[in-house]
C-alpha cells in the first residue's frame, strides 16, 4: 500500500467545490479505498460491527450533512427544515413501530450520549446507581470510574456468578436491597446469554428504583422478537444503531411517554446542539429495512451462526465463557489459566491472518484489560455477507488453527488463504472496490 505525498492544501487549478475526493484529498481517498478492501477481503468478527446497505451509505452521505436543525420536528430554531422534519419524523415513527415504544428520540450522536441523556433525565448528580461491571461484560457508561457515569454518580456494581459465569439475579436482588439505587442499569457489551429484563424490572421496583436498559448489542434480536424485550419493564431503553440493527453509527432512546419531555430536553439542549440530519436519514432507512420480514430472517441466521461457531470452537478445544451463547456473540477464553495465549496476542495473530476480532476481558480475569484473557467474537457482519452454518464451522477451524499456533507463519498463510476463499465466495461492496 502506498500513501500519496502531495499536500491537499496546496493550491491547484481544480475548483475543490466540484472536484472528486481523489482530486481534492488523495490521502483520504486512498485510505477509504484501502478500508473498503480491508472490509471486503477479511472476516469481520467484531461483535459490535456490521456492514450497512448501499441505501444507508447513500443517506449518510447525503446533502443533509449541510443542514442545521436544532430542536425537534415542528419546533426548530432554524428555517428551511421542512424536509428535515420529514426525515426525523419518519425515523421516530419507524423506531416506535420497530420496538413497540411510546416515545423515541433519534438524535443522539452515539450510544454513550444517549446514555448520558438518560442519566440526566432520570436522576440527580451524586445519586446511587447499580450497573453491571465492565469486567463482567457491562459497559463503560454503566458506572465505570473513568467514565462520566462513574464520577458523576455513586456506583455499586453487579456481575456474574463464578460458577456459571451468568448473571446471578438473587445476588442482584441482594445488592439492590443493600444499596437502594435510584437507577438500576442493565444491558451489556460482552455478555453471551439472554438477559431476564422482567426479573430485573421486578428487582428495580422492589427497591423503588427506575430501570434503564441499554440494549446496544441485542437491539436486532429484540426488534425481531428473538430476545425478550425490556420495553414492557423499563422506564428508559437506549441502543446504538450500528451493531445488530445494521444502521449508521449513532444512538437511539426509547421511553415511556411520561418521560418524553425530560428525555428530549436532556438530549437537546442538554448534551447536544444541532442533530446530524444525514445520520438521522440513514437511521430512518435502517429502521425501514429492519421492519421488513427479511430482517427477521437475518437475525435468526445471526443466532444460528453464533451457535454453530461456538460449537465448532469448543470442538477445537477452546473454552467459552458460560459454556456457550444465546445471542450474537461469544467470549472465548484463550488464556486457559496460563496454558494458552493472551487475548492481545491472539487478536494480533488473527488480524495477521485477515480475521478481525477484539481482545476482551473475561469474568475474574487474571490479566489487565489491555492484555486480557479472552476474545469477543460475533456473527452479525459475516451473516450480512450471506454466510451460514457451514461457513461458521469453517471459520471456527481457521480461528482455532491460529490460536493453537499463533507464532506459525505457515499456519497464518494457510488461514489467510482460507479467508480469501471465503470472502471471494461472499463478496462485499464490490462496486466500491478500487484497490
Amino acid at each position: 500500500m502506498t500513501t500519496p505525498t502531495q499536500n491537499p492544501t496546496e493550491k491547484t487549478s481544480t475548483d475543490s467545490r466540484n472536484a472528486s475526493l481523489v482530486e481534492v484529498d488523495p490521502v483520504i481517498a486512498r485510505a477509504i479505498d484501502n478500508e473498503v478492501a480491508r472490509q471486503a477481503n477479511g472476516l469481520e468478527l467484531i461483535a459490535s460491527e456490521n456492514f450497512v446497505s448501499e441505501a444507508v451509505l447513500e443517506a449518510a452521505g447525503s446533502v443533509f450533512t449541510n443542514k442545521y436543525a436544532e430542536g425537534y420536528p415542528g419546533k426548530r430554531y432554524y428555517g428551511g427544515c421542512e424536509w428535515t422534519d420529514v426525515v426525523e419524523q419518519t425515523a421516530i415513527d419507524r423506531a416506535k413501530e420497530l420496538f413497540g415504544a411510546e416515545h423515541a428520540n433519534v438524535q443522539p450522536h452515539s450510544g454513550a450520549q444517549a446514555n448520558m441523556a438518560v442519566y440526566l433525565a432520570a436522576i440527580q448528580y451524586g445519586d446511587q446507581i447499580l450497573g453491571m461491571s465492565l469486567a463482567h461484560g457491562g459497559h463503560l457508561t454503566h458506572g465505570h470510574p473513568m467514565n462520566f457515569s462513574g464520577f458523576s454518580y455513586k456506583v455499586a456494581d453487579y456481575g456474574v456468578s463464578r460458577e456459571t459465569e451468568q448473571i446471578d439475579y438473587d445476588e442482584l436482588q441482594r445488592l439492590a436491597e443493600e444499596h437502594r439505587p435510584k437507577l438500576l442499569v442493565c444491558g451489556a457489551s460482552a455478555y453471551p446469554r439472554t438477559i431476564d429484563f422482567e426479573r430485573i424490572g421486578k428487582i428495580a421496583r422492589s427497591v423503588g428504583a427506575r430501570m434503564f436498559a441499554d440494549i446496544a448489542h441485542i437491539a436486532g434480536p429484540i426488534a425481531a422478537g428473538l430476545h425478550p424485550s425490556p420495553l414492557p419493564h423499563a422506564d428508559y431503553v437506549t441502543t446504538t444503531t450500528h451493531k445488530t440493527l445494521r444502521g449508521p453509527r449513532g444512538g437511539l432512546i426509547l421511553c415511556k411517554e411520561e418521560h418524553a419531555k425530560a428525555i428530549n430536553s436532556k438530549v437537546f439542549p442538554g448534551v447536544q446542539g444541532g442533530p446530524l440530519v444525514h445520520i438521522i436519514a440513514a437511521k430512518a432507512v435502517a429502521f425501514g429495512e429492519a421492519l421488513r420480514e427479511d430482517f427477521k430472517e437475518y437475525q435468526r441466521q445471526i443466532l444460528k451462526n453464533a451457535k454453530a461457531l461456538a460449537n465448532e470452537l469448543q470442538e477445537q478445544g477452546l473454552r467459552l465463557v458460560s459454556g456457550g451463547t444465546d445471542n450474537h456473540l461469544m467470549l472465548v477464553d484463550v488464556w486457559l489459566d496460563g496454558k494458552g495465549v493472551t487475548g492481545k496476542d491472539a487478536e494480533k495473530a488473527l488480524e495477521a491472518a485477515s480475521i478481525t476480532v477484539n481482545k476482551n476481558t473475561i469474568p475474574f480475569d487474571q490479566n489487565k484489560p489491555f492484555v486480557a484473557s479472552g476474545l469477543r467474537i460475533g456473527t452479525p457482519a459475516v451473516t450480512t455477507r450471506g454466510m451460514k452454518e457451514p461457513e461458521m464451522r469453517e471459520i471456527g477451524r481457521l480461528i482455532a488453527e491460529v490460536i493453537h499456533a499463533p507464532e506459525s507463519e505457515e499456519v497464518r498463510n494457510k488461514v489467510k488463504q482460507g479467508v480469501a476463499d471465503l470472502t471471494e465466495r461472499f463478496p462485499l461492496y464490490q462496486k466500491r472496490l478500487k484497490v
